[in-house]
């Protein structure tokens, strides 16, 4: 399935500012923001935290397949698509990050 379809099975995440990922010590490592080029990404994570309670070995790998093309094109071109490249990266340490959820 295409990332826009997928996309449409998430939930909305109109009520959120931003979502931001923490390290194990509690540091905001990245900020995901509800605006357009990141709100996609900003579903994907919010839906990935919501069922796997962080975003862990197992939410990095269903993410991977959430973001379908475009997981094909950040392997292609690592570096542009970061929100990508962090599950990869979380795959390849096993180390998972914390989400918190800013409300609008």
């Amino acid at each position: 399935m295409a990332f826009a379809d997928n996309l449409k099975q998430l939930p909305p995440v109109t009520h959120l500012a931003e979502l931001q990922l923490l390290d194990a010590a509690g540091n905001v490592v990245a900020t995901i923001e509800n605006k357009p080029g990141k709100a996609g990404s900003l579903a994907v994570y919010a839906a990935l935290a919501t069922k796997h309670g962080s975003i862990n070995v197992a939410a990095a790998q269903e993410g991977l397949q959430l973001f379908a093309e475009h997981t094909e094109s950040a392997r292609a071109h690592p570096g542009s698509h970061p929100n990508i490249d962090r599950l990869q990266d979380i795959i390849a340490s096993g180390q998972a990050l914390a989400v918190k959820l800013v409300m609008a």
